[in-house]
């Protein structure tokens, strides 16, 4: 069989969530299944070069158009190129919305990682809502012969927001990178990673894009009360590491007028090669996000034996299980009192580490790759 798999993502130049994913479920479907041939396809106009994730000799097929001719003219106005008849493919698969005409849309998979856009869309740019908007992502979810939703949560967002059979949706939770685990205490790149980032000595951790759907207006007022109510807690720092995204005016100026501004710190994009040691040097994960498709950051610092605590909402009670603190998103205390909890008792950080370890153990690129690779071959036959 031959497979076109869409990896526009992995031109963004700074891997977010779905690029990531696509980069490791990719790198791992092609290293197990050798019997089928796969295509790459991307369009640039720049000269980009992908991150090699393949040595078993897919071939790439690169178009040279400039993204918005490619994308607004000729994939959504003219419907042209037919991607799969292009590419002479049996199968397409979507690891991401993405503008896509196909010849044969009963034989293309796509992936649907979340759909925070329609449930919230206040929470996005106008730039962003539009572009939203132009995917109809409704259309291309119906045509698509099978879709893959990365959490039940999504799921039954598809049902719901779509009126799609949930018959014609498999849920195939996303792996995780065995690069995530507790570092030694003699571990060289702790000290480098606190030194290149200018860490406090104890620190709360979030990760994750700047922008109001992470809730970070709450986690700072959050951590406003934990300090105002347990002055002893007061060693610990607030750390904010990630990319600035959209509409992040709120957040900036909650900072600007803390009074606690110089004890938080916006760390920026972190690079992924820190992101381990950055886990590890924390003494909590917090993730307030008000809506997730699946949550890569809590399961990678749960992976690191960090005690996290994380939103009662969407997706994240079903991925993290009982091994994370749960706490409601909109009422600051809650946040508080999980942070302060955490903090102040060691016999229950310690007993949240390690269900975190165990947790996260259950997730891997091997097994979502495999059940990829099973739901290729079923339509196939």
């Amino acid at each position: 069989m031959k497979i076109g798999i869409d990896v526009r993502t992995l031109m963004d130049r700074r891997f977010s969530g779905v690029s990531e994913y696509t980069f490791n479920l990719v790198k791992e479907i092609l290293r197990q299944d050798r019997s089928d041939q796969f295509i790459l396809f991307y369009n640039s106009w720049k000269k980009i070069e992908l991150p090699r994730i393949d040595e078993t000799g897919a071939r790439i097929a690169k178009l040279g158009f400039p993204n918005k001719i490619f994308n607004y003219l000729l994939q959504k106005t003219l419907c042209y190129p037919k991607l799969d008849h292009l590419l002479g493919t049996d199968l397409f698969f979507l690891p991401h919305i993405n503008f896509a005409a196909l010849e044969r849309p009963e034989r293309a998979v796509l992936t649907i990682h979340d759909l925070s856009f329609l449930r919230y869309p206040h929470h996005f740019s106008l730039r962003k809502n539009c572009w939203h908007k132009l995917l109809a992502v409704k259309r291309l979810a119906r045509s698509c012969g099978r879709i893959v939703a990365i959490s039940e949560n999504t799921k039954r967002d598809i049902v719901e927001l779509f009126q799609i059979d949930q018959s014609k949706i498999s849920v195939i939770h996303s792996g995780l990178s065995p690069g995530f685990s507790p570092a030694d205490q003699g571990d060289a790149g702790l000290d480098a990673v606190r030194v290149k980032y200018g860490l406090p000595a104890k620190f709360i951790l979030f990760l994750g894009t700047v922008e109001p759907r992470k809730n970070l207006v709450g986690l700072i007022g959050a951590y406003e009360k934990m300090i105002a109510a347990s002055p002893s807690l007061a060693d610990f720092e607030l750390v904010i590491a990630g990319a600035r995204g959209w509409k992040t005016e709120s957040i900036f100026d909650k900072w600007e007028r803390s009074p606690l501004k110089d004890r938080i710190t916006f760390l920026g994009y972190v690079d992924t090669a820190d992101k381990r040691h950055l886990y590890n040097l924390a003494s909590l994960f917090v993730y307030p996000s008000f809506y997730e498709g699946f949550g890569f950051p809590p399961l990678e610092a749960m992976a690191c034996g960090i005690p996290t605590a994380v939103s009662s909402s969407s997706s994240l009670p079903e991925i993290c299980g009982s091994a994370a603190m749960l706490f409601d998103p909109y009422d600051e205390s809650d946040i508080a009192r999980a942070m302060s909890l955490i903090l102040s008792d060691g016999v229950l950080s310690v007993d949240l580490a390690d269900r975190g370890m165990a947790r996260a153990a259950d997730f891997s690129w091997q097994a979502a790759a495999a059940r990829y690779i099973s739901l290729f071959r079923s339509i196939a036959s």
